[in-house]
């Protein structure tokens, strides 16, 4: 009697049922111990944060000035401020980044000069903060006159973001199948109405990921604000964005509080934990509406 023939593994050698079930069970439990690491940090940081900040949330906190050198009163300039950076940068960055990576994806030729922006704006991605607060300092506040305000402090994040949404928006263009464009090009559209009609509204979900991305670092960064925009108080006597106006911002807010500002350490430290939360509170709402309406579309889409 000839041996039975053991099943061959896709690179030529024998399958091990055992061994591979060792291997994938290591794979596994790997795989998992990669997740834990990074999410008990996360839950741990959640945990604290809500545990010493969750009493200084209060309605007067949320709604009032901040009064004695920051030791008394709310946070209400900071949060407002917060918000209008946010929005400004976005505003300025998602329209710059999404035409720059059309142009990348639909009409640069793949040559030498194209290979060279890809690489450049990679390497701006990682590119730390305070250099692209230096850069808003320099040429906003002094070479444009923008002075210390709000508008210079979009523009700096605006900078800072755009690698973030020209990445992703060129990887979602990339995902839209060539077939649609050729279609949409045999029907007598001209490319733009093509990329404008089509190309877009397809890619709408990944290019959504990219402005996820930009909203989390616009919001909690604290060092190109520093130098542009952020203030150590300037209080809001109307609910009106002011450009060319100082702000307070959650970040900067939360760095002077906790190391600039002097006092009874039982009063400041439910302040600089609530602040922490809060501020981490309106990154999450502001990704969370982001990501439903991603969402929405992605279920919407019918390929």
């Amino acid at each position: 009697m000839q041996p039975a023939l053991r099943e061959k593994s896709p690179w030529g050698k024998a399958a091990n049922p055992m061994a591979a079930r060792v291997k994938d069970r290591i794979i596994s439990a790997l795989l998992m111990l990669s997740l834990l690491a990074v999410v008990v940090p996360v839950l741990f940081v959640v945990y604290f944060l809500l545990k010493e900040g969750a009493p200084a949330i209060t309605w007067s906190f949320l709604t009032q000035d901040p009064r004695n050198f920051m030791t008394a009163g709310g946070i209400r300039p900071a949060i407002l401020g917060t918000i209008y950076l946010v929005i400004l940068t976005i505003l300025l960055a998602v329209p710059i980044g999404v035409l720059a990576a059309v142009y990348l994806t639909e009409y640069a030729k793949p040559n030498f000069v194209t290979r060279a922006i890809r690489l450049a704006i990679v390497n701006l991605a990682g590119v730390p903060s305070v250099v692209y607060g230096l850069f808003g300092l320099g040429l906003f506040v002094y070479a444009l006159n923008f002075d210390i305000s709000l508008l210079a402090g979009a523009c700096t994040l605006a900078v800072l973001v755009l690698p973030l949404i020209i990445t992703a928006s060129e990887e979602a263009l990339l995902t839209v199948p060539a077939s649609f464009r050729e279609a949409s090009l045999a029907l007598g559209a001209s490319k733009w109405e093509t990329i404008w009609r089509v190309v877009l509204p397809s890619s709408l979900p990944g290019i959504l990921t990219g402005i996820i991305l930009a909203l989390g670092r616009a919001a909690g960064e604290t060092a190109p604000i520093m130098f542009t925009c952020a203030v150590f108080y300037y209080p809001l006597f109307d609910l009106k964005p002011h450009l060319d106006s100082p702000l307070m911002a959650l970040p900067y807010h939360l760095y002077i509080i906790a190391t600039q500002v002097t006092g009874d350490p039982a009063v400041l430290k439910p302040i600089q934990w609530g602040t922490a939360l809060v501020l981490l509170v309106l990154v999450l709402g502001m990704n969370l509406v982001a990501i439903i309406l991603r969402s929405h579309l992605r279920r919407s889409r019918r390929w």
